[in-house]
């Protein structure tokens, strides 16, 4: 059920200034949220595990140079641009529409004419853009809302699903190369010896390979879950959550390349960088949505 209610022009009032950017001295968007927040530590805690067991376990000890030297790199390029993505994810405004906007003055900025009716959130009082649906956590109405995601602490919105997509493409990329590599390194101790396969005691080397095991399958069926979600969702023009409450297009569904370059921009190689903003955008009226 959609979080709208439909008001007509009338009365006057100001619009809320507070929390346009949620913290860090409103240089960044930021969600204050204990349970995301806790979330954002424990992968950034396991992505740093999966860096040590490689590194020190797997690849720094191995007698194979080319082999170990190559790997270094696909790992490292890997968990960076990963960590890079989570980032950007995180600290990205997703598409807030302001809160508070719904006043006389604004509204006679944007056109509207008197009794005209138009959709008003009744939990952050502003004025409702189509495809837009409320957050509890973010407590603002978000553009093309997707779900919110308590592994990113953010709302993944029109502004920062390319950065998400692509934290889960490399999340599942270095999970399935972790995988690899824990097998090598099984195939190395079982085929020589635990006790100079590793700088570690037997023990010490299977329990950090079986977790790491784990933690390789779990983030990596997540991911490609996820990813696969994303993709789908992008190329039928329609977020998780229209498809969750079953909402019937009331908008010009995109073809499936124009969908796409929505979120990435025309194809490059920068639709696999985390720095880089889309370059094809729609344009939207700046009284709706500048923050």
């Amino acid at each position: 059920m959609n979080n709208y209610t439909y008001s007509a022009l009338a009365g006057g009032g100001t619009v809320d200034q507070h929390n346009f950017k949620n913290c860090c001295g409103h240089r960044a968007w930021c969600v204050k949220d204990i349970c995301g927040i806790f979330c954002v530590i424990m992968t950034w805690l396991l992505i740093l595990f999966a860096e040590f067991v490689v590194m020190r376990l797997i690849l720094m000890p191995s007698n194979y140079t080319v082999f170990s030297t190559i790997n270094m790199i696909i790992f490292q390029a890997l968990a960076f641009l990963a960590f890079a993505s989570h980032i950007r994810t995180m600290l990205s405004d997703p598409g807030a529409v302001p809160r508070g906007n719904a006043t006389k003055e604004m509204i006679e900025q944007m056109g509207y004419r008197e009794g005209q009716m138009f959709y008003k959130c009744p939990k952050c009082c502003s004025i409702k853009p189509d495809r837009a649906h409320h957050c509890s956590v973010c407590q603002r109405c978000i553009r093309k809302m997707d779900h919110h995601c308590p592994w990113v602490n953010n709302c993944v919105g029109e502004n920062n699903q390319k950065y998400f997509v692509l934290f889960t493409f490399y999340i599942a990329s270095i999970s399935l190369h972790t995988l690899f590599l824990v097998l090598t390194q099984f195939a190395e101790c079982v085929k020589n010896d635990w006790r100079t396969c590793s700088p570690y005691s037997p023990p010490a080397t299977i329990f950090l390979l079986l977790f790491l095991t784990f933690e390789g399958l779990m983030f990596g069926i997540f991911t490609i879950i996820m990813l696969a979600t994303q993709l789908t969702a992008i190329f039928n023009d329609q977020t998780g959550i229209e498809q969750l409450k079953k909402e019937e297009a009331r908008w010009a569904k995109k073809s499936r390349l124009k969908s796409i370059q929505s979120v990435f921009g025309r194809f490059s190689l920068a639709w696999f960088s985390p720095f880089t903003k889309p370059t094809c955008r729609t344009k939207f009226s700046t009284h709706f949505y500048s923050v």
